[in-house]
């Protein structure tokens, strides 16, 4: 490209940058003013979408109607406002529905075994689900997993080296995707985790609060609550204790992973303190189930966190003049 045509290209790219920007603050503005029919208490604010994301008092709000015993029906506005929201295409009105996305995964799992209809929650979940599917154009998610036999940066391998991209280690951390138009009870731990493995993509733009309220869900996922007897179901008659399939623990754990271990965690010692007990909820269910993938990966996750504490450099090499037997 030429100096010439740079310059011409420049204008343009500045006006694209800001018709954009005018267009997310059209449908922030008119996401709020359709929210404002639904609960009580809208601030205003110059920053719609901020407001939408980050404001306690609508995250109150809205996780209190998510809550509600009558919540999640095919006519609950709540329900078609964060389906609508999210099918804008505007990214940070979809952070906003991702940002409750555990209160609303976290009630539909807790009530789904009531036979109650809960076509709203179901709608928003397949909602997420279509978009992680078309993002990815269906196909599975990968990952190489390092091996002795070839060489890295470490070490040297005695194998001889074929550059053949088959020869890789890879190991699939999430299966294709099948377009779905309604949740079977077969299909159901793998839409919800899709849905999670979306909100783990976008989890380092979510607020704290959104991933503790995470976190809370998935202690009770995992005892109910206690370890009394029948204290799977709380007061609303809600199994909180659910079956954990590795569909769902995938991306809880790897969800958990970045509480106890990203930025947050040492800023924010409730989300810390609040993965932490998630995570061993999760181990002492893992134990009880029998399920050694699942021991292996909390227990793994357990570890680190419990690492993480120490401000101790484990790759520094201490000079002392003790010796060592």
């Amino acid at each position: 490209m030429s100096i010439s045509e740079s310059a011409h290209s420049s204008p343009t790219a500045i006006e694209n940058t800001r018709s954009t920007s005018i267009r997310s603050t059209f449908k922030a503005q008119s996401a709020i003013e359709s929210l404002s029919s639904i609960i009580t208490t809208v601030p205003d604010s110059p920053n719609p979408s901020s407001s939408l994301l980050n404001d306690p008092e609508i995250a109150s709000q809205i996780s209190s109607l998510l809550r509600q015993a009558d919540a999640g029906a095919g006519n609950d506005n709540l329900c078609r406002w964060l389906y609508d929201t999210f099918q804008s295409t505007d990214p940070q009105l979809q952070l906003v529905v991702l940002r409750f996305l555990p209160i609303l995964a976290g009630v539909y799992l807790s009530r789904v075994t009531l036979r109650k209809p809960l076509a709203g929650f179901e709608a928003v979940l397949l909602a997420l689900y279509a978009h992680e599917t078309t993002s990815r154009s269906g196909q599975s998610m990968t990952v190489n997993v390092p091996d002795i036999s070839h060489p890295s940066i470490y070490h040297e391998s005695n194998t001889a080296v074929k550059n053949n991209a088959t020869n890789l280690n890879l190991e699939v951390i999430s299966p294709s995707l099948e377009p779905h138009g309604t949740v079977r009870s077969t299909k159901r731990a793998r839409i919800v985790g899709v849905a999670l493995e979306l909100y783990y993509s976008k989890i380092s733009q979510l607020p704290v609060a959104s991933k503790i309220d995470f976190c809370e869900f998935c202690e009770a996922w995992a005892i109910g609550g206690d370890h009394q007897q029948d204290s799977s179901v709380n007061n609303n008659g809600e199994r909180m204790r659910i079956p954990l399939s590795w569909e769902l623990v995938q991306p809880i754990l790897r969800i958990l992973g970045h509480c106890l271990m990203g930025p947050d965690q040492k800023q924010n010692k409730q989300l810390f303190d609040a993965a932490y007990c998630a995570c061993k909820s999760l181990y002492g269910r893992s134990l009880h189930d029998i399920n050694p993938k699942a021991m292996l990966a909390t227990g793994s996750l357990l570890s680190l966190a419990e690492l993480s504490l120490d401000d101790i450099d484990y790759t520094e090499i201490r000079i002392t003049n003790a010796i060592s037997l």
